[in-house]
């Protein structure tokens, strides 16, 4: 292997503030993965939100063939069948906002009866190589850099796990130096390569761009494609620097990433020179571009952009129609109870058939963190579950049990750690083989139980959660006020009130939080539940309210619960209240099963081999059952608004509701309008386009197949037994196994406030303004008369109609 050229001091002067801002550039390209321990849902374009859809398309056509629409053909058939109407396209291509755009409907029409290329990517130097040896290189690399990562980055999976406190980069390089699996193969000398690496990544980084003859200009999209080729690593790195970023701090994690890929690259290219030179220097011109020429939208781009925001207009029709539907209201004065449920599309199935149940029953939505954003600790637990957004900090510590729960704690906390010994005793190297010898026929039972589907589900229980420390009065009040304004229930409440949030009981699945509470940070929502119920039925916190203008009535009890959308029970905490418990919850009770008995008849006919509603929950026991439920598969539609515009409708499970009456905040400036727009939104943006990725790129946004998923380091899975982590949907997630059960569209955000007061939010907030300005949200207005009346045109305008 020929050394490399040598970058002289004055070369790495001129040469760092470009490599500075590239790194950069490309860093924020790449959206974070949580661990699977707390999954959420992530925009998988969140670091291409300054662009539209189109030019999105362009920019990651160029580093890895990645189409953002669907195929020609989807679109067509749409249109053949009337669902796409000739107003639809006629709209999208009047809104479109690029120069390179169809001149009328007649050129649209003839330019979408062909179908379009798959997008190829620039060639980086391991598939020039590849095709000039004929070795597998971008294989080879993503599986040694795959087995490097799944042990340094590990959270607890490993028995031996990679020793702690050193960079990434440090630890690659003495990983790297003692594995000869890249000489075996061919790449002669690679140990020794790295061995003589700079211990600096970035002067790595800076000797790899001069020796691959890389221009300033073609830095960012270079180093975003180097990225991109590392999947779920450079993700999980990525949001390493998300969580440091909101700690405070700082790391180098994703830049150290780059720098190992980059070795790689530079590797390749000394032993491969003569070979892959000439095609090398028309990939690099190409990268060499202008900056901002990748992003640049041919008229393919735009033709798909068109088609795809005619494709949401049609959505946004039908609900429209759906809206002005006739509604049903409460018919008590008094509701015969209030429950407060998550805002998650799979809530307003159960919020719907729930209100069925009884006329006077009245429902509300709200993000399902409660407005408590809490690092809590689960009994006998010392690990710290952030209980609320992402995007947020913790606001609040809590805790489950008392100082009087000692006893039981110690004895738990004994319990899981003779559990969690005997379990690496059951899977160490050298006990291993012996267990199964001695053991095994003890687990035929189980083995029989688990597959036959026998095993009960169960919800999470426990002792009542507490905050720890405990607030002071003044600031118990100020949240109580806060979040019951927020949920619009300042006047007329019932008896009860559940504080329902929700969770999903599912077995061998091990992206089992992703089906959790999003708001809630990937865990279920029963302690933000139980926490609001206890703060709400604080007596010195009523009188505080009182005094605020709330009042509460004495008979008022608020109650915490837990819905779980996989088989639409809800498990009601009114052991939390002790001796001022209601006498009998009968009632309630019965009308909640009610209403899940009515949930999964209207869930069963869409899911796969569900022969009834009673299918439902052996599905959720089943350790062979790879779709338990949709989870938010159908998502379209998030609608801020009094209650009374969206009950008695049948929104299919595919709205986010939540309650919203701008009257009572006008008063007040639109604090709430504001945080809505701001958080929830921003939330389920986030929901809607990792379904809308995972759906039409599956192989770059999606997990793959969950039969072939092993889990790695207990942070993700790979798709078999190896290569780049998958992040992302899997495939039985959107896919019934004959058609997609997500359409994937654009979500569509629509508000009953004014015009006025929604503007004055986007202008204050440039990156929520973003996501409207380049359409990854849409954003429409509901009028006096349940009619979508405006529609948000970009630039702090709007346009009349829908």
């Amino acid at each position: 292997m020929n050394a490399p050229t040598k970058v002289t001091p004055l070369d790495a002067a001129v040469l760092a503030t470009s490599v500075e801002e590239a790194i950069e550039h490309a860093v924020r390209q790449i959206p974070p993965v949580w661990p699977l321990a707390s999954s959420v849902a992530v925009n998988p374009f969140l670091g291409q939100t300054g662009q539209t859809l189109a030019q999105t398309a362009a920019q990651l056509r160029s580093v890895a063939g990645v189409p953002v629409t669907m195929p020609r053909a989807y679109y067509r058939d749409k249109i053949e069948s009337g669902e796409i109407a000739e107003a639809d396209l006629a709209q999208a291509l009047l809104s479109s906002v690029h120069k390179d755009t169809p001149d009328n409907l007649e050129a649209l029409r003839a330019s979408i009866k062909s179908d379009r290329s798959n997008p190829a990517a620039l060639p980086d130097i391991a598939t020039l190589a590849a095709g000039a040896n004929g070795t597998d290189w971008p294989c080879i690399i993503a599986d040694r850099i795959g087995t490097w990562a799944s042990s340094h980055f590990d959270q607890g999976q490993a028995l031996w796990p990679a020793i702690a406190g050193r960079s990434a980069w440090a630890a690659w390089r003495t990983h790297a130096m003692h594995d000869l699996t890249p000489e075996i193969m061919g790449l002669s000398g690679f140990a020794r390569f790295v061995a003589e690496a700079p211990q600096n990544p970035h002067a790595l980084i800076m000797r790899a761009v001069d020796t691959l003859g890389l221009s300033s200009q073609a830095l960012p999209g270079f180093f975003h494609q180097m990225l991109f080729s590392l999947g779920g690593w450079a993700q999980f790195a990525r949001y390493q620097l998300w969580q440091a970023e909101l700690a405070g701090t700082n790391t180098a994690v994703v830049s150290d990433l780059l720098a190992i890929r980059l070795v790689w690259e530079e590797a390749l290219y000394l032993q491969n020179r003569a070979a892959i030179d000439e095609e090398w220097g028309t990939v690099r011109a190409a990268h060499a571009q202008d900056t901002g020429a990748r992003s640049v939208a041919d008229q393919d781009d735009v033709i798909d952009e068109i088609l795809q925001e005619a494709c949401e207009r049609a959505a946004q029709r039908e609900l429209s129609a759906t809206l002005l539907e006739t509604g049903t209201a409460s018919s008590a004065e008094r509701p015969a109870l209030q429950a407060a449920f998550c805002i998650d599309v799979r809530s307003e199935v159960f919020r719907r058939a729930l209100e069925s149940a009884d006329p006077a029953i009245q429902t509300l939505g709200f993000a399902g963190f409660f407005g408590l954003a809490a690092e809590h600790r689960s009994f006998a637990s010392d690990i710290a579950e952030h209980r609320l957004p992402v995007l947020l900090n913790p606001s609040v510590t809590t805790v489950s049990g008392t100082h009087a729960d000692a006893d039981e704690d110690r004895a738990t906390r004994f319990s899981l750690r003779a559990k969690r010994a005997w379990g690496r005793f059951k899977f160490a190297a050298v006990s291993s083989f012996a267990f199964v010898e001695a053991t095994g026929p003890v687990y035929v039972m189980k083995l029989l139980r688990d597959a036959m589907g026998l095993k009960g589900t169960n919800a999470p229980g426990g002792p009542a959660p507490r905050l720890d420390p405990e607030l002071s009065l003044d600031a118990r009040i100020d949240a109580a006020q806060t979040i019951l304004r927020a949920m619009s229930l300042t006047t007329n409440f019932a008896s009860v009130v559940l504080i329902a949030g929700h969770g999903a009981n599912v077995t061998n699945n091990p992206h089992a939080s992703g089906l959790h509470c999003g708001a809630c940070g990937g865990y279920s929502g029963e302690v933000n539940a139980r926490l609001l119920a206890g703060l709400l039925n604080d007596t010195q916190v009523r009188s505080g309210l009182a005094e605020r203008g709330i009042q509460v009535p004495s008979d008022t009890v608020f109650i915490g619960a837990l819905h779980d959308t996989t088989t639409d029970k809800v498990t009601i905490y009114d052991g939390d209240l002790g001796e001022n418990a209601p006498a009998d919850l009968g009632q309630v009770r019965r009308w909640l099963d009610a209403a899940g008995a009515l949930a999964r008849a209207e869930r069963a006919p869409r899911l796969p081999h569900a022969a009834n509603a009673s299918d439902i929950a052996r599905r959720a026991r089943d350790w062979a059952e790879v779709r338990p439920e949709w989870g938010l598969a159908g998502c379209k539609a998030f609608i801020a608004a009094p209650r009374h515009r969206t009950s008695g409708r049948a929104l299919q499970g595919r709205a986010f509701l939540h309650d919203y009456d701008w009257r009572q905040d006008e008063a007040n400036g639109f604090p709430v309008l504001e945080l809505i727009m701001t958080a929830p939104v921003v939330v389920a943006s986030w929901i809607s386009l990792q379904y809308y990725g995972s759906s039409v790129a599956p192989d770059a946004f999606g997990a793959g197949n969950k039969l072939l998923h092993n889990v790695v380091g207990g942070i993700g899975v790979f798709e078999g037994n190896g290569g780049n982590m998958r992040a992302g949907l899997s495939w039985q997630s959107v896919h019934d196994g004959e058609n997609l059960v997500h359409e994937p569209l654009r979500l569509s955000v629509c508000v009953e406030a004014p015009a006025a007061a929604v503007t004055a939010v986007l202008e204050k907030h440039p990156q929520v303004r973003e996501l409207f300005d380049n359409r990854w949200l849409h954003l429409l207005l509901i009028d006096e008369g349940g009619k979508l009346s405006h529609r948000y045109a970009g630039d702090l305008n709007w346009t009349t109609g829908q």
